[in-house]
């Protein structure tokens, strides 16, 4: 797991484990993120099934609701089957984009 930070904004990359080991690491240590926005980069795994995504739901959901962004970036899977609960993107640049518009949205009040 290889965290970096770019202002308010954490990005966590996997490229080794298993997806239920990062989002068990990620919750261990969530204190350290909970203030920042979350972008989870899975680019580097080569196989990701549907239930690897809806293992980060919770952790996901619960990040949300307290006003911060959390997105998936990879680009093997279907968008199309994503639960609407949960942001996964093809690109670390979309995952900027979704943040930039989601900010603009919680400063209106939506």
């Amino acid at each position: 797991m290889i965290v970096d930070r770019d202002g308010n904004i954490t990005i966590i990359t996997q490229e080794k484990a298993s997806v239920k080991t990062l989002v068990n690491n990620i919750e261990q240590t969530y204190n350290k993120y909970n203030n920042y926005h979350l972008i989870v980069n899975l680019s580097s795994l080569e196989n990701i099934a549907l239930e690897d995504i809806i293992e980060f739901l919770r952790l996901s959901n619960n990040h949300r609701s307290d006003k911060k962004s959390f997105v998936i970036v990879t680009d093997k899977v279907d968008l199309e089957q994503m639960p609407d609960e949960i942001v996964v993107v093809p690109t670390i640049h979309e995952a900027y984009d979704i943040i930039e518009m989601e900010d603009i949205e919680r400063d209106l009040g939506f």
